[in-house]
């Protein structure tokens, strides 16, 4: 009769004392954690990372704000200056007004009641009326006896003067128009040559 211990299918029962489980042998791998980085070389990294990270932030904050300055910029000007247009029509009915006040006879003595009320009235008009330009920022600006400024006025003749010194406004056929301080218009000018040869 054989013996039970020999037989093949109770030869697998149990391993074999001293022999190694593959298995075994990677769970415990697995579980254990090679320290490559010391603890304050690991510290350092991530100081590093957080000053990055904070440095990018700051920078894209800096940025959004440059872009919100813009946008406010480019909208306060379009709420300006959108009326520009506008504005310049407006001040060609101011120079007609004052162009049809400088057409009535110089004021005298005894002139006939009429024009006195006429002229009275266009002077009523015309304050008025820059009162009302004033308040939304246009703007007039009589050049005068001033020196020639090419930012403002436009050259229109060139002559000579006893009066005033070369390059000064002798004359302005109209002034200077702004609008909130931007130059809306030109002055039509004469400039000093200076004094005339003699």
């Amino acid at each position: 009769m054989p013996d039970q211990n020999t037989h093949p299918e109770h030869s697998h029962d149990a391993p074999e004392q001293g022999v190694e489980n593959p298995a075994m042998n990677e769970q415990t791998s697995n579980t254990e954690t090679p320290e490559n980085v010391s603890a304050e070389d690991r510290i350092k990294a991530l100081e590093a990372e957080v000053a990055d990270l904070k440095d990018r932030w700051v920078r894209s904050e800096a940025e959004n704000q440059n872009v919100r300055n813009r946008a406010k910029r480019d909208l306060e000007d379009a709420r300006q200056y959108t009326i520009q247009k506008f504005a310049k029509d407006v001040v060609e009915a101011a120079e007609n007004l004052k162009r049809g006040l400088a057409s009535l006879p110089a004021k005298t003595d005894g002139e006939d009641e009429l024009i006195s009320k006429l002229r009275e009235g266009i002077e009523g008009t015309e304050r008025s009326f820059l009162n009302i330009l004033e308040r939304h920022g246009i703007t007039s600006e009589d050049p005068t006896g001033k020196p020639f400024d090419a930012n403002l006025h436009q050259a229109m003749a060139e002559q000579p003067s006893d009066q005033h010194e070369s390059g000064h406004v002798i004359q302005a056929w109209t002034p200077a128009w702004l609008l909130k301080g931007r130059l809306l218009k030109p002055a039509m000018v004469v400039v000093s040559k200076g004094p005339s040869a003699t």
